[in-house]
């Protein structure tokens, strides 16, 4: 097995690759979250879209690995991951909150690198400059019971949910690397290479409809914010609708080439 095919198959997954495929489609997962997490939008997602998944080092298969706590070395190592999975086609990048994070900066370091820039960045759940870093380093001094509570707050799962031992022992270093990961971000308002359109939930306790608007002094061009009712995990429930908005904007960028 070569060393590429290796990357490849550790970085991201897969549910079959499609050179007929008009665009790649890389997801990228929240907090903590793991590939399966989008394993049903490679059958809903349409058929001119392959679908690749990003599986961050300290879960599942990628368990004994680290999780990386500062996003820029996490970059760095996505970037040359990322690179390897590029064939030519024109491609679409779409995170959700952490994963809004890695994509944004991602296209950032991919551009600075001298590859083809994304023909779309969606970003779901998170922008710029919307929470300070010293707040999302905090979880570094919160207990595994504070941040899950933290969480739930966010609707990830219900509050008071009791998990075992097992468990926590097999979620907590992902999920705690990747907030220290995000509030170790240095915002320098480099804007993405690409167009951008974003979308959100309507109830979010942590991003509002109108904090999505700082994208616009973040991207080569702003295609606008979509909402929908929900909270910070409104995804789940709208999927369909996100990924109609992802092929309706993809359709008129490439029309407009």
């Amino acid at each position: 097995m070569t060393t590429e095919t290796t990357r490849r198959a550790r970085w991201f997954t897969s549910s079959g690759a499609d050179p007929n495929a008009d665009h790649q489609v890389f997801l990228f997962p929240h907090a903590g979250g793991t590939a399966p997490a989008y394993q049903t939008w490679a059958a809903t997602l349409p058929s001119t879209m392959e679908v690749r998944t990003l599986q961050l080092p300290g879960r599942q298969e990628r368990f004994e690995e680290e999780p990386f706590t500062d996003v820029a070395p996490l970059v760095e190592a996505l970037l040359t991951a990322f690179e390897a999975e590029l064939d030519g086609r024109p491609y679409l990048l779409f995170g959700h909150s952490f994963g809004a994070l890695l994509a944004y900066r991602l296209s950032v370091a991919a551009a600075a690198d001298g590859l083809p820039a994304p023909a779309l960045l969606g970003v779901s759940a998170w922008a710029p400059a919307l929470e300070p870093a010293a707040d999302l380093a905090r979880v570094a001094t919160m207990s595994d019971d504070e941040l899950l509570a933290r969480v739930a707050r966010l609707g990830l799962m219900p509050e008071g949910t009791a998990l075992d031992a097992a468990t926590l022992a097999s979620i907590m270093p992902a999920l705690r690397a990747d907030f220290l990961a995000a509030g170790s971000l240095r915002e320098d308002g480099e804007p993405a290479p690409c167009p951008v359109a974003a979308y959100c939930g309507t109830a979010d306790p942590i991003v509002t409809p109108g904090d999505m608007a700082a994208w616009t002094d973040h991207c080569a061009e702003f295609l606008g914010a979509t909402e929908f009712p929900g909270g910070h995990f409104y995804l789940f429930e709208h999927a369909a609708a996100v990924h109609h908005g992802l092929e309706r904007h993809l359709r008129r960028l490439t029309a407009r080439t």
